[in-house]
This record gives C-alpha cells, sequence and structure tokens, in this order.
C-alpha cells in the first residue's frame, strides 16, 4: 500500500471507517491531529459528523484550521466529507450563526420545512453530475447513487463550484470540485462500491 494521505483527527467523526476505506482500495491513509504532519502530507482528508459549531470552533482554537488552509492554499489535493464539506464555507447556521474557514464563499443552511419530508436526509439517493469531467467521478457507473446523513447543506456563493446535486425534495450541493478541493456532502465510506470508487479516484489524483 502506499501511503500519502492523512486523515484529520478533530475529534468530529469515525476516522477508523474513513481509513478502512481507503485500505479497501489499496491506499493506507494515516490519521493524525498533529499540525505538522497535516503540513507535510500529500493529500488531506477532512471528515466529520456532528455541529458545525462545535467543529468550526476545534479547527479555530487549534493549529488544524490553518494547516488545513495552508495545505489547499498550496495546490494539494483536499477532500472533505460531509461537516468537512462544509467547514469549507463562509458560515454556518446550526445553532446559530459560526464562522466556517471561508475557503469556499457561501453558507451552511438547513433543509427548509416541507410536509411528509424527513429532516436529517438519511440513506441512498442517486447523484446528478453537473460537472462529469470532475476526477472524483471517474469509473462511476450511470446514476451512482450514494449515501447521506444531514440537516444542513451548503449554498456557495458561486455555483460553478458544484460538481454534483441530489434532489430532496430540490436539487442541493452534493459534490464540490474547485481546482485542487473536493468535498461530498455524502459519505463515501458507506456508499459501498461507489464511494470506494471515487476515494480510489481521489487517493490516485
Amino acid at each position: 500500500m502506499t501511503s500519502d494521505i492523512v486523515i484529520v483527527d478533530y475529534g468530529m467523526a469515525n476516522l477508523r471507517s474513513v481509513q478502512k476505506a481507503f485500505e479497501q482500495v489499496g491506499h493506507a491513509a494515516t490519521i493524525t491531529s498533529d499540525a505538522d504532519h497535516i503540513a507535510k502530507a500529500t493529500k488531506v482528508v477532512v471528515p466529520g459528523v456532528g455541529a458545525f459549531c462545535d467543529a468550526s470552533a476545534r479547527l479555530r482554537d487549534t493549529p488544524l484550521g490553518t494547516a488545513i488552509t495552508e495545505h489547499i492554499n498550496k495546490g494539494r489535493p483536499f477532500l472533505g466529507i460531509c461537516l468537512g464539506m462544509q467547514l469549507l464555507f463562509t458560515r454556518g447556521f446550526e445553532d446559530g450563526q459560526h464562522a466556517g474557514l471561508d475557503i469556499i464563499p457561501g453558507d451552511v443552511v438547513r433543509f427548509p420545512s416541507v410536509p411528509g419530508l424527513k429532516v436529517p436526509h438519511m440513506g441512498w439517493n442517486t447523484l446528478d453530475l453537473t460537472q462529469p469531467k470532475c476526477p472524483l467521478f471517474a469509473e462511476l457507473p450511470a446514476n451512482a447513487a450514494v449515501y447521506f446523513v444531514h440537516s444542513y447543506h451548503a449554498v456557495p456563493t458561486d455555483p460553478t463550484c458544484v460538481a454534483a446535486t441530489a434532489d430532496y425534495p430540490m436539487p442541493f450541493t452534493a459534490v464540490v470540485w474547485r481546482d485542487n478541493i473536493f468535498a461530498t456532502q455524502f459519505h463515501p465510506e458507506k456508499s459501498q462500491r461507489v464511494g470506494l470508487q471515487m476515494l480510489k479516484n481521489f487517493a490516485t489524483l
């Protein structure tokens, strides 16, 4: 196995499941909370489950937020997963307004109250690939479905960074792609063959 992938441990995710998914596609990934290790990584992955306000505070109150930002600014591949995607944006509106990393301009907002619509959005949903040339999508099957668990979704200021959407019931941002930045609202590590293919595509960039 090769090992140039670092998974950031900031206390907000089941990191081992992401690590195991990379191992399944032949790529070792190291879990770390050491900012110096992140600074030296070829590729960085930020997963996440939980509250935006708690996660953004942990990144701001430790060297991790700066290390992640510097990694991205150097043009190195970055993958955000679920909350790890949302933290890239300017603001999150869970339990008030909270600052994100502001790497991608935009807000993270709650799904609207719609009769018959359960929040959180939980389960399998089909992707609409709005930018099919995104490197994450190489060799995906038609009508690829992935696994979501979330109550909030990102609304980028610039819609051209949206690489895929899903419907609940209206389209929302499912994948973001801008230069070296890749991020998924869903959990590729829980999305079986489709998710593993995406992780493999990221690992082999």
